[in-house]
């Protein structure tokens, strides 16, 4: 399950291009939470330590306790803005939420076992890679393993067949598709028309004879 990492976060009262460049060069990183039950409110985390969190975990669902002067705040970290010309983190978006508010994510899939299919010339094929959830944020789960160990060739295994953890629940119908083993392609044999023209196109062009004087 995902844990929750303690993160401190101070009210930012500067805004403005000018300003928000100013604090980005003290090491802090503008933000702002927000939350169905909770107003927004800009804050101010330390860059160094928020990228590290962010260095450091496994799924892009990254739960936070953050750490305010009005108390403890618990949150999803909803969007990351990066500037992709000089590096860095410019904006972190947080989404605050409660232990006993369900909460929809988008949780990595992650295939485990050895197909029985691949040995008959068969490809494993995630048709999708991420399975959006339902659940508590306690039951928050990093990645979601299906099992291919008696996936056979030509067959698939649907939303309603894999094993979720305790507390987690798909919002995907149950017969979805999310991973098959796709059967070997075989190539057509050409028309016998299509052949012999194809082989005609092949071959070396001949000589042109010498003109008569």
């Amino acid at each position: 399950m995902a844990k929750i990492l303690d993160l401190v976060a101070q009210p930012r009262t500067v805004s403005g291009t000018g300003a928000v460049n100013r604090l980005r060069k003290t090491g802090s990183t503008p933000a702002v939470v927000y939350g169905r039950k909770v107003a927004p409110v800009n804050v101010q985390v330390d860059t160094k330590t928020f990228t590290k969190i962010l260095q450091g975990s496994a799924s892009d669902n990254i739960l936070v306790s953050l750490k305010l002067p009005a108390g403890e705040q618990l949150a999803l970290v909803q969007e990351v803005q990066h500037d992709h010309l000089k590096g860095g983190i410019t904006h972190i978006d947080f989404h605050a939420i409660a232990m006993d508010e369900e909460i929809h994510a988008e949780v990595p899939v992650e295939i485990v076992g050895e197909c029985p299919g691949v040995k008959l010339g068969g490809l494993v094929e995630a048709i999708h890679h991420t399975l959006e959830v339902r659940c508590l944020p306690k039951d928050l789960p990093e990645h979601i393993s299906i099992d291919v160990s008696n996936l056979a060739l030509g067959k698939a295994i649907h939303v309603g067949e894999i094993a979720l953890p305790e507390g987690v629940r798909a919002k995907l119908a149950a017969d979805v598709v999310v991973v098959m083993c796709e059967e070997p392609k075989v190539e057509a044999e050409p028309e016998p028309a299509a052949a012999a023209a194809a082989a005609k196109a092949a071959a070396p062009a001949a000589k042109a004879a010498p003109a008569k004087k």
